[in-house]
């Protein structure tokens, strides 16, 4: 069975979570739910990121001990994982002892294959990005992303990133689907091919951190401690652990790392120059998403219109949330989350077409079946009548995940019940109850069958909602997998009284 491992970036535990935050994850844990549901052996994880001057001068503002702040600060991120219903299957803190001793290892090859050497760094510095910036890449004075930056002069550990500049390249060209959309690869080559130079991967001047292994002067720069937290999840420094093995090292295995488009220069260009500067192997694929606006805004602080998650959750539900945020923006674009954009899409495209097929397809089973599902010779499943394609169907969806078409996948559900929908009205079962009722009673499993193909493939989407329309079928635990995609739904069961699934939004 293949390995697939997913990981989203460990979050920087100086602010609270944002929707931004939610969307990485989210990606992460629908390709997660989906490869298991399609029998990949899965491992997903996401964390919290607690080290560097960001996190020293936070707790320094909130009156915190540096323990107490990150772990009230981490929790929250937690608590959020939770409510969102992510299906993460471990959550890394950098503050653990396993990942001490996994970046002291990873710093040790480093330095044992003469790829760290120390020397003095001054150049700018920008303390929210915990980045180094070149003069050339600053605008009006600031950071690319808008932070403020200071002048720093110290003495430094720096790795030899120069050296990787024609290796990076050649791998970038014998691998041309490690960074995914295709724009964003070409972005990295054209940052590559101007040039590297050897980065600074030390501080003096922190104390919050893990030190230099033989030079407590030193605190390992935080996006080296960051990165490392992929191995650490897997057992490294064990490199003969089984899951190291299994996810990292097995050539068949599946490793994708889904990050937001502003820190795709560090995995797809630092992190496997690291990787192989330590000898150790790369991952498969880089995901880089894009950002989130509010109403046609920039989401900052100072205008005020950062989307507090939890409150979305609250007004809106959980679910409603998560498939919303991935039909409204497609992987590798940038979206913008509207007020009434969310209301309609749960207004119409839950509520009125799959809601709406649900509840009249289960209520006319109840009226016309006594709510059982009926017998149906497969004969007269033909022409107008014919079933479901299934495996066209799981196949169109298995290439959107693959591509990271995640709100194509979605279209194809909606498509799904809008062609039942529109079946009801066409055949009219309420009519054919008097004129054929063998007939109707066709027509009625079809449109079960429909419903089901909906409900699973909504199943990473929607984890709860889904299983709420699985269960108004009555379909079994057992058959929920994509392995029993092609395997109608069983007669002569009785099926639970219809409820709503969804709720308008007035």
């Amino acid at each position: 069975m293949k390995n697939v491992y997913v990981t989203t970036p460990i979050y920087y535990v100086n602010d609270v979570p944002h929707i931004g935050h939610v969307y990485t994850t989210l990606i992460s844990d629908i390709i997660a739910r989906f490869k298991r549901l399609d029998g990949y052996n899965v491992k997903f994880i996401t964390g919290t990121d607690e080290h560097g001057q960001k996190i020293e001068k936070a707790a320094a503002k909130a009156n915190k001990s540096l323990v107490e702040f990150t772990d009230r600060a981490s929790a929250i991120f937690q608590h959020l994982a939770g409510v969102m219903n992510f299906s993460h299957d471990d959550f890394i803190r950098t503050t653990e002892i396993r990942h001490k001793r996994a970046v002291t290892e990873l710093w040790r090859r480093l330095y044992h294959y003469g790829k760290i050497y120390l020397g003095n760094y001054s150049g700018w510095y920008a303390v929210r990005d915990e980045t180094f910036y070149q003069e050339k890449e600053l605008i009006d004075g600031k950071a690319p992303t808008g932070a403020e930056v200071e002048w720093v002069e110290e003495p430094s550990y720096f790795f030899r990133l120069s050296h990787f500049q024609e290796r990076l390249l050649d791998f970038y060209d014998k691998h041309p689907n490690f960074i995914v959309p295709r724009h964003r690869y070409n972005e990295v080559i054209s940052f590559v091919k101007s040039g590297l130079k050897d980065i600074s991967i030390s501080r003096q001047n922190i104390s919050w951190g893990i030190s230099v292994p033989e030079d407590n002067n030193h605190i390992i720069y935080v996006w080296i401690d960051a990165l490392t937290n992929y191995l650490t999840t897997l057992g490294f420094p064990e490199i003969n652990s089984s899951e190291y093995k299994n996810y990292w090292v097995d050539e068949n295995s599946t490793v994708v790392h889904v990050v937001g488009k502003d820190i795709l220069r560090f995995h797809a260009v630092y992190w496997p120059a690291i990787l192989m500067a330590a000898e150790l192997p790369l991952p498969k694929q880089i995901l880089a998403h894009g950002w989130w606006t509010n109403e046609g805004q920039k989401i900052s602080k100072s205008l005020g219109n950062v989307i507090n998650p939890f409150e979305l959750i609250k007004e809106f539900g959980v679910d409603q949330v998560r498939y919303f945020l991935i039909k409204e923006m497609p992987v590798g674009n940038d979206g913008d989350y509207k007020r009434n954009s969310i209301i309609n899409c749960i207004n119409c495209d839950l509520a009125n077409n799959i809601g709406n097929l649900v509840q009249r397809t289960v209520s006319l089973l109840y009226k016309e079946c006594n709510g059982t599902i009926p017998n149906v010779v497969s004969s007269l499943f033909q022409g107008e009548d014919a079933l479901p394609n299934y495996q066209e169907i799981l196949e169109n969806v298995r290439i959107c995940i693959n591509q990271y078409n995640l709100n194509g996948m979605i279209h194809i559900v909606e498509e799904l019940s809008s062609i039942a929908n529109e079946y009801i009205a066409f055949r009219a079962p309420w009519k054919l109850s008097k004129t054929d009722p063998i007939v109707m009673q066709a027509v009625l499993y079809k449109l079960l069958e429909y419903i089901r193909c909906v409900g699973l493939l909504l199943q990473p989407i929607m984890p709860y909602l889904s299983s709420k329309i699985l269960d108004q079928i009555a379909l079994s635990e057992y058959k929920r997998s994509f392995n029993n995609f092609a395997v109608p739904i069983d007669t002569g069961i009785i099926l639970p009284k219809p409820e709503p699934i969804f709720t308008k939004i007035i």
